[in-house]
């Protein structure tokens, strides 16, 4: 058969560190062995069922087999707008300041898009979620990282980035809970931020997927929450976590009004809009009952603690997450985060996902995803116990 050459664009996209993750897990599991996968973030729970039963209704409806208006139903862009009014106290013009996305990875690969231009440069934290340089590399942009260490709360500090790189970047990502560290952000961070965005004329774009998952009574804050946040970004917000609804591909993003057309101008050329009784689940989710979320982060506060304390209980000095369904272990002394997990994976038969994937500086962590029951997570810890690392 003829093979046809890739284009360049494909050849030049970064590397899926984690296929080769899975490739590996796959040949443990065809082996025969009963692995915990905690190296995953795929929700385990089912979506809600208040919001399917609104799917099953809307499906029967004729007027959403045919397309949707290309900017999404009104009655979605309403819903967010009033779930951002009750959520978070922020006002959204639902016309202007709300786009619906096909889940909130799709908005992040193409916001570098709308935005910058060849040679642009958009400011990325590290360790951070990979997809965000795919984006940036489709738009031909350069990434400068902006280092999350732990003595600075997984923050990035403005006052390390040389003026080159400020007077020439355009864009920075942001993503608090933090993917992969935990972490959240503060209202004096993104106050700075807002400044320091403000002064040099850069859109912040910040992913608020775990924006549901905070720990310890601790709800997390959004971006828009600060003053002038919308004068300079947007916030992209996605059912998938929330809710349990990773498979239905819906999210949306909210903010400047100039990005927002911007997003919307791209996704007229690429797509017509959600399936409509998609939508109207989705309009179910933001406007009914949050008592389904409330339960859900509390499953997430429980398997933390008990994931936490059984590791400490082995003498794995860790520490607990502040947010998302994420811990962020450091490694023991000899091991890199690769070698480390692929002895869990080989010989615990326990799978975490090497730090080195999320950028440089993710080396010295793996990352513990907390989506499987309490007593499979006991089973991790007994199972990293008898291979005598920790004293």
């Amino acid at each position: 058969m003829r093979q046809f050459e890739q284009s360049e664009l494909l050849k030049r996209m970064p590397k899926q560190f984690f296929a080769t993750l899975v490739q590996k897990v796959g040949e443990v599991i065809a082996q025969g062995h009963d692995v915990i996968n905690l190296g995953q973030g795929n929700p385990d729970q089912p979506t809600p069922s208040h919001i399917v039963s609104s799917l099953q209704e809307s499906c029967e409806q004729p007027i959403h087999h045919k397309y949707s208006p290309f900017r999404g139903h009104g009655f979605l862009k309403e819903a967010v707008s009033t779930f951002y009014k009750r959520e978070y106290g922020v006002e959204l013009d639902p016309e202007k300041e709300v786009a619906i996305l096909f889940g909130g990875k799709a908005g992040l690969v193409e916001i570098p898009q709308c935005l910058m231009n060849p040679g642009d440069v958009a400011l990325v934290p590290d360790p951070g979620y990979p997809d965000y340089w795919s984006g940036i590399e489709l738009a031909r942009g350069v990434m400068e990282y902006m280092p999350l260490l732990e003595e600075n709360g997984f923050l990035p500090d403005y006052s390390t980035l040389s003026e080159d790189v400020i007077e020439k970047a355009k864009l920075m990502l942001l993503n608090y809970p933090n993917n992969p560290t935990g972490a959240i952000a503060t209202k004096e961070f993104f106050e700075e931020t807002v400044d320091f965005a403000t002064n040099n004329d850069i859109c912040v774009v910040h992913d608020f997927a775990y924006g549901a998952i905070g720990f310890d009574g601790k709800k997390p804050i959004s971006f828009l929450e600060t003053k002038g946040a919308k004068d300079i970004g947007i916030e992209i917000y996605t059912l998938s976590k929330t809710y349990n609804m990773a498979g239905w591909r819906v999210g949306f993003a909210v903010g400047n009004a100039s990005v927002i057309e911007a997003i919307n101008l791209l996704q007229d050329h690429m797509f017509v809009s959600l399936f409509g009784g998609i939508q109207e689940a989705a309009a179910t989710a933001l406007l009914g009952s949050q008592e389904c979320v409330n339960q859900l982060v509390d499953l997430y506060d429980s398997r933390r603690n008990t994931l936490i304390s059984a590791l400490q209980d082995i003498g794995w000095e860790v520490k607990a997450p502040a947010g998302s369904f994420f811990a962020w272990l450091k490694v023991p002394q000899g091991y890199t985060s690769e070698s480390f997990a692929d002895l869990l994976l080989q010989q615990a038969h326990v799978v975490v996902a090497p730090g080195i994937g999320f950028g440089k500086f993710g080396e010295g962590y793996v990352r513990v995803g907390l989506l499987t029951n309490e007593e499979r997570l006991k089973e991790a810890a007994a199972r990293i116990k008898s291979l005598k690392l920790f004293n």
